[in-house]
């Protein structure tokens, strides 16, 4: 096996070992702490569990970004900015856990690392309107994987797809090396995930993850406007849901900012499908959608927009169709 290899995998092991560990020790902590989630209306779980468990992901991959920060070269700024990112949006994620904030104060938050990341990108000699577009997608994930993270092993393993579908696409040099520790770390928090959850990833958790997505995005090679499309269909699975439930909730008059159980994965629970197929399920979306984006790696612009398109066409009506269905056997019954 070559060296780097060799070291790769050492990594990837050393990380997985680590969250592992990590989460147990968070969910003695949580459990100390009275830091669980109950059963509500407005969630998908039947017992009392504990929360908060990616604070061990932080863990593992933070120091790991500050190390590639500090022996990089051309993408140290990402590196570095998007650590400092990174702690905030644990930083408050965890402050959530043990005491519910205002959204408006995680939001500013979240801003201010979404911003923080862009500047990394900027300084790295990336083209401004790349920086501008990470700090959308950043902003954009940390809310995203939080709504989504609502059942059993969702969040880490379309996380894990993600940083592998990432890879396939190109990141190169850093990039593969922080997508190897994030896939592993979360390999490690998911045992005690799923298929039953013994502890959830929490605000801290979820947040990070989402963060962590734009941090990889911001680490993709030469992107140009067109390619850059393909980074989205990794993560059209938690677009399109988060994106149609918000938007469905804003027609209707909700308050769009509040917790809910009105998510495509959410409904399919309440319909009686168990967590792990409800899982699998957006698992092997995410799974046709990383070879979608490799199949059209390298193609003319106009087909690469129009894959796109179709792509995300094809998941909208998956949606709209489920949920039609949904709202006629709730009327029903």
């Amino acid at each position: 096996m070559p060296a780097s290899l060799f070291l790769i995998a050492t990594l990837c092991v050393g990380a997985c070992l680590a969250a592992f560990a990590f989460t147990a020790l968070a969910r003695r902590y949580a459990l100390a702490r009275h830091l669980v989630d109950a059963p509500g209306e407005r969630r998908s779980h039947t017992v009392v569990t504990p929360r908060g468990g990616g604070v061990a992901i932080v863990a593992v991959v933070l120091p790991a970004m500050i190390w590639l920060g500090i022996a990089g070269q051309s993408l140290s700024p990402v590196f570095l900015f998007g650590t400092c990112g990174l702690a905030l949006v644990a930083t408050i994620g965890w402050i959530d856990d043990h005491r519910p904030l205002s959204p408006w104060e995680r939001l500013a938050v979240h801003i201010l690392s979404a911003a923080l990341l862009a500047i990394g990108v900027a300084l790295s000699g990336q083209p401004v309107w790349w920086a501008i577009i990470v700090m959308a997608l950043a902003l954009g994930l940390i809310n995203v994987w939080n709504f989504m993270d609502g059942i059993n092993g969702l969040a880490s393993t379309q996380m894990i797809l993600v940083a592998l579908g990432y890879l396939l696409l190109g990141l190169v040099g850093e990039g593969t090396l922080l997508a190897c520790i994030v896939a592993a770390a979360c390999a490690g928090f998911l045992p005690l995930n799923f298929p039953r959850a013994r502890i959830f990833l929490g605000d801290v958790g979820s947040g990070a993850l989402g963060f962590l997505a734009a941090c990889l995005i911001a680490l993709a090679p030469a992107p140009d406007p067109a390619a850059s499309l393909l980074w989205l269909l990794p993560i059209s699975a938690f677009l399109i849901d988060a994106a149609l439930t918000l938007l469905s909730r804003i027609i209707r008059g909700e308050r769009w900012w509040t917790p809910h159980v009105q998510h495509m994965y959410q409904r399919c629970v309440q319909a009686g499908h168990a967590h792990a197929v409800v899982t699998g399920g957006y698992a092997a979306w995410t799974l046709l959608s990383i070879l979608v984006a490799i199949w059209m790696a390298g193609a003319p612009q106009p087909v690469i927009i129009g894959a796109f398109a179709t792509w995300y066409l094809l998941g909208v009506t998956i949606w709209l169709t489920f949920r039609i269905r949904h709202v006629r056997r709730t009327r029903l019954s």
